[in-house]
């Protein structure tokens, strides 16, 4: 069972609008994946440029934010909710260098539907906000959103440069690469990415093979928390589903931040937000 709203924030139930306070709060205040940016700090400089995509509620944007502190973070986040978290956020904790974008990335420019899955009291579970059917059987808040490409948003402001890209957008990573090939072909970024494997794969049409060609064609690589590589024989083990994803004429020097130091970190993607 699904409702709709707008293509602004949905209207909120009174629980709701005291879970929204909630929300901001642990958004302006609490501050998650500390270990997650000190570790990747030393290879984004400080007048980097970074893609936040689905920016949530503004936890990676705070922390990018104070890393790039002469450069420029663009936060892409569709959701309604989200974004009226997301807004207040930017502009009460002073991130002047971050740019709120309001669409989601895919592999073509159009329209699609964002739902958003009520939690057992009615809240709105707004970490787990996705594109395609609600899988769990769960009510979702169902929005209209905008897409637009990511080679579109850099062509729009002539953007060649690009340091890191983090990306958790619910199983639809593979496809914001496709429409990312050519700012990843030419800036070589670093990428930090969620990817549940062969799930992801039939639930947005896409193959195994697919999958690693398009890294294949980047002439990227492919690293596990643990440091090990991904390959078409361990894709979508348990220990593979947080990745980086490295230019293979860095690999090394990329590899030495990929360690049992950091796991906790990277599991962090998303489990704080998910539980927001």
């Amino acid at each position: 069972m699904s409702s709709s709203s707008s293509a602004g924030a949905p209207v909120l139930s009174f629980r709701q609008r005291l879970t929204w306070g909630a929300h901001l709060f642990k958004a302006l205040f609490y501050q998650y994946h500390r270990e997650f940016a000190e570790r990747i700090a030393p290879l984004v400089p400080e007048d980097g440029v970074i893609a936040d995509v689905g920016a949530h509620s503004g936890q990676f944007a705070k922390l990018f934010s104070r890393m790039v502190p002469s450069g420029r973070v663009h936060a892409f986040e569709p959701g309604g909710y989200a974004l009226s978290i997301l807004r207040p956020v930017v502009r009460l904790c002073r991130l002047r260098n971050v740019e709120i974008v309001p669409a989601g990335l895919s592999d073509m420019p159009g329209k699609e539907v964002l739902n958003v899955p009520l939690k057992k009291r009615g809240t709105l579970g707004f970490g787990l906000a996705h594109i395609g059917a609600e899988l769990s059987g769960r009510n979702v808040v169902s929005q209209e959103i905008q897409l637009t490409t990511l080679d579109l948003f850099v062509h729009e402001r002539n953007i060649t440069r690009l340091d890191f890209i983090k990306a958790d957008i619910e199983g639809a990573e593979y496809h914001a690469f496709c429409g990312a090939k050519g700012i990843i072909s030419g800036a070589r970024p670093m990428i930090a990415f969620e990817h549940q494997a062969r799930r992801d794969a039939e639930r947005f049409g896409y193959s195994e093979q697919d999958f690693f060609s398009l890294w294949r064609e980047l002439d990227y690589s492919l690293i596990s928390v643990f440091g090990r590589e991904i390959t078409p024989a361990n894709w979508g083990e348990p220990n593979a589903h947080d990745i980086f994803a490295v230019p293979n004429e860095e690999k090394n020097a990329h590899r030495e931040i990929v360690s049992l130091s950091i796991i906790r970190a990277i599991e962090d993607l998303l489990q704080a937000e998910d539980g927001a």
